[in-house]
């Protein structure tokens, strides 16, 4: 019997490490960290967390940096039967307090610098306690941790028990906090792994924030159930990347990685070693695509997912990996394209919105019973809310969010297909499309184009006889960058608030 066989999600990710515990896991700067002391140091955190009053069930939310000790923790929350609830580090004071309204976590941790202030407001919201953890793993949660003995023994869990909640970005309103099973990180994580083809071999570069699904439940869990090992980076630097290429074999990274990794003189030689790059959590651009093959001869592999559903399409490993497109629904999944109002599906090539089901999938948001109802169909599809189509060679591709569709005088217009022409335009870097207000058409399209040598003229007469008039930019504004969430994501909503009234 394996170490922690009763618990579904620590099991999956102990697995593949049981008897190799001098094997390194995490390799950073100046150390390395086996899989047995980084399991041991989770169970010693485990002891803490029981300490302070975590039980079965029970959330724990953590704001603090990119660190070891956290990714620790992660495991130690899943080993006690908790809930791991991590916070993006920006988020404000305000929005930290609704969280932990909202979540009524039993423990909150964060960066030590913050304490007073969040201390103040989780006496106020019944918080049981505040442990604290810098950038330098000091901190009252690393202190406790050095008093606890390891061999914790984990707390029994079955695959439906929850795992983790993620908050969505709250863009159209509340944040909705996605409730994320055992089984579904442990079986969506473990088809990553065979469909990427990772082995104990591997080296993964990890320069991802782990309070996110990418760095963590792609990332992170994937490493581990292959039982890799981890360049371990606190964040992002293109010159630390190209560095450690020669010495790994994958990167997972957004498109912004590898925009400003094309930048590296050093790329060319640094990638001989690599044998796959993923992107994800935003678009890639085509371009990015073809350049990056040209410097490197590797094709990057764009898959998608969303924090309701873990990964649901992949590029093949083997095969076409066809820029543009997120490729094929991931084994388990099932997916469709349907009509907004009907729910029925559309023919091969019709856009619509993307729908849904599998093992993968959330089991709900967090004191959203009715906001939970309407998202999924009687037959257990999830209603993504993304705007897509399927090919006629079955690949998928992503043309939007829902709510970025604009209706500009009761006709569609799908912001993708106009950005797609803007793109291609010579000197242009990238572009966002998106509606605002019209009192004749309801909405007007609007264009923000990232360039250093063109007009909005320009822009415009490219586009004249390539679009239907409605669906040609009545404004075009051009800028020197677009505004991004920390996953590299375009905030469509910031641009629709910045240019309403121009």
């Amino acid at each position: 019997m394996k170490k922690y066989a009763k618990n579904f999600l620590a099991n999956a990710l102990r697995s593949a490490s049981v008897g190799r515990d001098d094997t390194p896991f995490l390799v950073l700067t100046d150390k390395e960290l086996s899989y047995g002391a980084f399991f041991e140091n989770a169970e010693k955190l485990a002891a803490v967390m029981v300490s302070n009053g975590v039980k079965a069930g029970d959330r724990v939310a953590v704001q603090a940096p990119k660190t070891v000790a956290m990714l620790e923790l992660y495991i130690a929350i899943i080993l006690v039967g908790g809930v791991f609830l991590p916070l993006n580090p920006e988020y404000t004071t305000d929005e930290v307090s609704y969280f932990l309204g909202d979540a009524t976590p039993k423990v909150l941790v964060c960066d030590p610098d913050r304490f007073v202030e969040l201390n103040s407001i989780a006496i106020n919201l019944d918080v049981g306690g505040v442990l604290t953890l810098g950038e330098d793993e000091g901190g009252t949660l690393t202190e406790q941790r050095e008093q606890a003995l390891p061999g914790f023994v984990p707390v029994e869990r079955s695959g439906e028990d929850l795992a983790a909640i993620l908050y969505t970005s709250g863009t159209t309103g509340r944040s909705k906090g996605a409730m994320l099973s055992h089984v579904a990180l442990a079986n969506n994580s473990e088809t990553l792994c065979q469909y990427w083809q990772f082995t104990a071999e591997d080296v993964l570069i990890h320069a991802l924030p782990i309070f996110h699904t990418h760095g963590l439940f792609v990332a992170t869990n994937v490493s581990l159930m292959a039982g890799c090992s981890v360049i371990f980076m606190p964040k992002f630097d293109q010159t630390h990347i190209v560095d450690a290429m020669p010495k790994a074999t994958v990167l997972m990274g957004v498109p912004t990685f590898y925009v400003r990794l094309l930048n590296e003189k050093k790329l060319k030689k640094a990638a001989e070693n690599m044998r796959l790059f993923v992107s994800g959590s935003a678009p890639l651009l085509s371009e990015t695509h073809r350049h990056w093959l040209e410097i490197t001869g590797h094709n990057i592999l764009e898959r998608y997912g969303m924090t309701e559903t873990n990964m649901n399409t992949s590029n093949p490993y083997d095969g076409e990996r066809r820029p543009g497109t997120v490729g094929f629904p991931l084994p388990g999944v099932e997916l469709k394209v349907c009509d907004p109002e009907t729910g029925s599906g559309l023919k091969t090539d019709k856009i619509g919105v993307i729908e849904v089901r599998g093992s993968n999938l959330f089991k709900g948001y967090w004191n959203m019973p009715e906001k939970t109802a309407e998202e999924f169909r009687e037959d257990g599809f999830f209603i993504t809310g993304d705007l897509g189509k399927i090919d006629v060679d079955g690949y998928v591709h992503i043309l939007g969010r829902d709510k970025d569709l604009i209706i500009s005088g009761g006709f569609n217009v799908y912001p993708k297909e106009v950005e797609t022409l803007i793109d291609d335009i010579d000197g242009v870097v990238e572009s966002a499309v998106f509606g605002v207000p019209h009192d004749d058409f309801g909405e007007s399209v609007v264009a923000v184009v990232v360039s250093t040598s063109i007009t909005p003229e320009l822009v415009t007469s490219s586009l004249a006889g390539k679009l239907a008039r409605f669906k040609q930019p009545k404004k075009v504004f051009v800028v020197n960058s677009l505004p991004r969430n920390t996953m590299g994501k375009v905030q469509k909503n910031r641009l629709r608030d910045l240019y309403a009234s121009v």
